[in-house]
């Protein structure tokens, strides 16, 4: 059993949790997740409404008895989110688990949440963030790195630098995302100091992610070389998936197009046409360098039970040599 203050905050078996994806982490991925061992979070900025959320988190209660969570989005965004609305409906339904992520602090929505009994997992992608994170009162910090699928930040700081400083600069547990696909990373995140990972590539490749085929072919088909950083220009880098939108923003930012341009490309529509119709190359595809770690389209299930029997295995190899001062077990 995987042990750490991670999963006993949590109440979680295996300190992995599935990572929040717009239109991508609904209840039926985050049901699966949970009752696979992990914790499954709910995109509440795929929708309009709190009621719209409510009835994502009923489906998800519905779908499994296990704690998930919900994010709440703090990037800037072109259009209102009803954050207050979300955490107000999140709190009503008995969610334990809020994650918030983006360059905003989560001060503003602490107090109402632990009044909620919700435990806060705040997630960034530089070590002063989640520092920010942790003053405000999160419980947990996640730090993704460069090779994270979508925003990035902009340190341009990898996952095997990124953990140990965020490590040395926080008390409260950290979680590791960013690269991290199977057994070997799931370990080496562990090893660097983390008490758990976040993925969201890897798990839009199983069969319980409600993005259209496609799309998932695509990925198994994709190699570390096939993805791309674009919108650095109006610091809101992205990793994409290499595709003809994704080179044409590209252009467009080396021509100095303004943001009413690129918008032409990137609104939230198009977006969705990649990822609910199979459209593959009329908008962006958010996917991280481990895509060339994907080799098949899984169950959730599948995937963690291999995630956790492979660092298990790997924890024996580095047993019989001599890597540990007495033998541990995993």
């Amino acid at each position: 059993m995987f042990k750490t203050r991670v999963t006993e905050i949590l109440g979680i078996q295996y300190p992995i949790i599935q990572g929040s994806m717009l239109r991508v982490s609904r209840a039926q991925l985050a049901a699966a997740v949970s009752n696979a061992g992990g914790l499954g979070i709910i995109a509440s900025a795929t929708f309009s409404t709190a009621k719209e959320l409510r009835e994502e988190i009923r489906r998800a209660k519905s779908l499994t008895d296990k704690p998930f969570g919900v994010n709440i989005n703090l990037f800037p965004a072109t259009r209102t989110i009803p954050n207050e609305e979300f955490i107000d409906t999140l709190i009503e339904e008995g969610v334990g688990v809020v994650e918030t992520s983006g360059q905003r602090s989560p001060e503003p929505y602490i107090e109402r949440l632990k009044k909620g009994n919700v435990k806060v997992i705040h997630k960034a992608a530089t070590v002063r963030h989640a520092v920010k994170g942790e003053q405000a009162g999160a419980d947990i910090v996640a730090v993704t790195g460069f090779e994270n699928g979508g925003n990035i930040g902009v340190d341009d700081v990898t996952t095997f630098v990124l953990v140990p400083r965020t490590v040395d600069s926080v008390k409260v547990p950290v979680v590791a995302g960013g690269g991290i696909a199977d057994g070997r990373g799931f370990l080496a995140a562990l090893a660097l100091g983390a008490e758990g990972v976040v993925m969201g590539t890897r798990f839009m490749a199983t069969h319980e992610c409600p993005i259209h085929p496609k799309y998932k072919e695509w990925m198994v088909r994709s190699t570390e070389r096939d993805t791309l950083v674009v919108l650095k220009s109006i610091q809101n880098a992205h990793r994409v998936l290499k595709n003809k939108a994704a080179e044409k923003i590209q252009k467009m930012e080396a021509k100095g197009d303004p943001l009413e341009e690129l918008f032409t490309v990137i609104r939230g529509e198009i977006g969705r046409r990649v990822i609910e119709e199979g459209e593959l190359e009329v908008g962006l595809a958010l996917c991280g360098l481990n895509v060339g770690l994907i080799k098949e389209v899984i169950s959730v299930k599948a995937l963690i039970d291999g995630i956790i029997n492979e660092a298990r295995t790997i924890g024996e190899r580095l047993n019989s040599m001599g890597v540990f001062a007495q033998n541990v077990e995993l």
